[in-house]
């Protein structure tokens, strides 16, 4: 089965207990994992889940009944979802993938604007980026130890990361250590092309 970060959190789920999936997402959520998988719709949940039964990786166990709730189905790991969960860790903890987010498509055409609207919507992402990072630093209970907040710890390094970045860029557009206009572009493209 080709793994995916979903497949990887449920079946995680699962080797700690068995669970429902309406159980699953609301876990997902209570944890902040929310932001490193789309549970947005919980038929992602159920998509992924018949995937990793058809895969043998996941089983449907017993039936539940909660006072006026319908019937829900309990799944728990297989063997061989365990092995699979412990072969991706293995596999994605060395080698980046070939992910393919969003702003460097944008940066890669920042020349169609002019650099005060590009300074202005860097400095707007910026402070998006800042409402996360508290959100991140706040959500931690007290306590916890480290390892259990190890993936946030990640995203608030990166977000910092790009937090820092984001800011150099609008600084050097600010004094104009960074510009553009449509001679530099003609004739960059003329001695490139």
């Amino acid at each position: 089965m080709k793994r995916s970060p979903l497949a990887m959190v449920l079946l995680a789920l699962l080797v700690e207990a068995p669970m429902h999936p309406y159980r699953m997402q609301q876990v997902i959520k209570e944890r902040g994992q929310d932001q490193l998988v789309n549970v947005a719709q919980r038929n992602s949940v159920y998509q992924t889940l018949d995937r990793l039964v058809r895969e043998d990786l996941v089983r449907p166990g017993a039936t539940t009944r909660e006072a006026g709730r319908p019937e829900r189905t309990v799944y728990e790991v297989t063997d061989e979802g365990a092995a699979t969960l412990r072969r991706w860790l293995l596999e994605m903890l060395p080698t980046p993938a070939r992910e393919f987010p969003e702003l460097p498509v944008a940066l890669a055409f920042l020349p169609m604007l002019t650099p005060a609207e590009s300074r202005d919507l860097l400095l707007r992402r910026a402070a998006i980026q800042e409402e996360r990072a508290a959100a991140i630093a706040a959500q931690a209970p007290p306590g916890l130890p480290r390892i259990f907040l190890i993936e946030d710890e990640y995203r608030l390094a990166a977000l910092r990361a790009e937090i820092t970045w984001l800011h150099t860029v609008a600084a050097d557009l600010d004094s104009g250590a960074l510009h553009w206009d449509r001679t530099l572009i003609d004739e960059t493209l003329a001695h490139f092309s």
